[in-house]
């Protein structure tokens, strides 16, 4: 099967994990990107600096000038201030053509019972998963119209314009998998409020030609977090990574405001 072909991505929460699975999966792609941003809080943590070495050719690496901004992480999606700033790197490599594809990866948790849950966790979970995506999406709209407007791009695709969300079956209403398993309800309810930024996002970027979707990437070994591997039981990177990248691969204009899993599988909200 033909690859994932996209001249440009932007890929947040690249320090480890999925994040930097993902990394490699669209290096590995029989046509990589062209330019390939790896945002992370970290660019000196141990799995970060594996980006310095990946692929001098074709990975664009963001970084902070260490010595002028020691104390400002790249690409904090929950700070707007590092988010303009990454926009205006990406501006300096991708010009007129503007920026193809966005994923928003970048997640954290806080394992709780509904009985334990605290403010403070709703907080810091909801600022990294549902507003960050949110402020990340706003920012580059710009670079992503441009990309859709670029001439020859027609119908809705990655490879085109678009804006992946990675979320969880956990965040499905519908679904309501793994109670017993896992409670962990600042999780569940920042990725129910990011399922609905998603469906806001079709509606509103759909007739500018940017593809909008929410992907689980499954229960990606190790787990978000300690505790219990939810329903799918454990997926290793490597299979999650392919996964979505196959999904990424075909999805359309009828894909548009829709929920998927790493299998392909459409999810219910």
């Amino acid at each position: 099967m033909e690859g994932l072909s996209v001249c440009s991505v932007l890929l947040t929460g690249c320090d480890g994990g999925l994040g930097l699975g993902l990394l490699k999966g669209l290096l590995e792609q029989p046509s990589p990107p062209r330019h390939l941003f790896a945002a992370c809080l970290d660019p000196q943590g141990k799995d970060a600096r594996w980006l310095g070495v990946a692929s001098h050719h074709v990975l664009q690496r963001l970084a902070w000038d260490m010595a002028t901004s020691p104390a400002r992480p790249l690409a904090d999606v929950t700070d707007p201030n590092s988010i303009k700033a990454a926009v205006g790197k990406v501006q300096e490599k991708v010009g007129n053509a503007g920026l193809n594809l966005l994923i928003n990866n970048a997640g954290t948790t806080r394992r709780s019972t509904l009985a334990t849950e605290t403010a403070e966790n709703m907080t810091l979970v909801y600022a990294t998963n549902t507003i960050g995506p949110l402020q990340t999406s706003q920012a580059f709209l710009p670079l992503l119209k441009e990309a859709a407007e670029a001439e020859g791009q027609r119908g809705m695709s990655c490879s085109r314009a678009a804006i992946v969300n990675v979320s969880s079956i956990l965040g499905s209403i519908e679904a309501a998998e793994a109670w017993e398993e896992r409670q962990d309800v600042c999780y569940r309810c920042s990725k129910a409020a990011l399922n609905m930024l998603t469906k806001c996002l079709a509606l509103e970027y759909g007739g500018s030609g940017i593809l909008c979707v929410s992907v689980d990437p499954g229960c990606v070994s190790p787990p978000l977090g300690r505790g219990t591997v939810i329903w799918q039981g454990p997926v290793t990177v490597e299979e999650s990574v392919q996964g979505v990248l196959r999904l990424l691969a075909r999805l359309s204009a009828t894909s548009n405001g829709t929920f998927w899993d790493w299998r392909g599988q459409s999810l219910p909200w």
